[in-house]
């Protein structure tokens, strides 16, 4: 018997069988996805993890998708997108976002109810449980900064609040929660004045405007940053600004980004990729570390 036709009747609501994977990826290309979950609460997160191991099924977890890049070839087993498990609470100085709520949209919130801390995180295209697992950051600030503790499914399936404390965590890395799902994040923040707040947030979507290419898909910086430089320069500084496989192109706005700028394949994407990794390497002898995921065949 098919594994999806033992899914519970109660679940299958928040189901899509062969889902195209670019509806559901900021870089919108990549192949289907067996089955693609939404759901809307813990206890349909829990049962997802539990079936799929039930059943020795592939089983991955998505926020907003933009970090990640899928294979043409696509996904077997469930993937679980976090999107419709979103919402903020304030207690205080404490705000707490669910996983799926988009990062940028706490920034926001936070800002005007007069609370810093996280203001520089403004425009990361992702959501709040992607923030915290890869600690994602910008201009200065990361997720970690002002994190007070985060929720979270352990891979034994105990739902348990983690404290700041419990998990080293660096630059795009945190350890201590591999195989985790993240539920939720509590920020301690501090009072600040909102038009400040404002004021700041407002500046920095204009610089990603003016510096990043938002006008084309892409899954915003390609690489981590090397130490004591930036891959961005060294892309450049190796003449590969506008590069391009197929229909992917290093940006010619900013050589830290590729762009889906033409109907590119996933293919297209990774091949570029391993090419300006391959190129760098030659000329500078430095190894670019690719700070998005890779998920299926490529």
């Amino acid at each position: 018997m098919d594994w999806k036709e033992n899914l519970d009747e109660k679940i299958k609501n928040i189901l899509i069988f062969d889902a195209p994977m670019r509806d559901y990826t900021t870089y919108k290309t990549g192949g289907s996805a067996q089955v693609l979950a939404l759901p809307e609460n813990e206890d349909q997160i829990l049962y997802l993890k539990t079936f799929s191991q039930q059943y020795g099924l592939a089983f991955r977890i998505i926020g907003f998708g933009s970090n990640i890049l899928v294979s043409d070839l696509g996904l077997n087993g469930i993937t679980c997108c976090l999107k419709n498990y979103a919402g903020l609470a304030l207690n205080g100085k404490d705000l707490s976002a669910k996983a799926g709520t988009a990062l940028d949209e706490a920034v926001r919130f936070s800002t005007e109810k007069g609370l810093g801390g996280i203001e520089c995180l403004s425009g990361i295209p992702g959501s709040c449980g992607g923030a915290v697992f890869m600690n994602a950051g910008a201009f200065g600030q990361e997720t970690f900064d002002c994190l007070k503790s985060f929720k979270a499914i352990t891979p034994n399936g105990e739902i348990k609040e983690i404290s700041k404390s419990e998990v080293q965590y660096g630059y795009r890395k945190v350890k201590g929660i591999e195989g985790c799902i993240i539920l939720s994040v509590t920020w301690e923040l501090t009072e600040k004045n909102s038009e400040e707040l404002k004021q700041s947030r407002l500046s920095i979507l204009e610089r990603r405007a003016q510096k990043q290419p938002l006008e084309y898909p892409s899954a915003g910086s390609v690489f981590k940053r090397p130490q004591n430089d930036y891959a961005s320069r060294l892309i450049d500084s190796c003449g590969l600004r506008g590069l391009t496989v197929g229909g992917a192109q290093v940006s010619q706005k900013h050589a830290g980004f590729i762009i889906n700028y033409d109907k590119a394949s996933a293919s297209d994407i990774y091949n570029l990729i391993r090419k300006v990794q391959e190129e760098v390497y030659t000329q500078t002898g430095v190894r670019l570390e690719p700070e998005q995921i890779l998920w299926g065949k490529f």
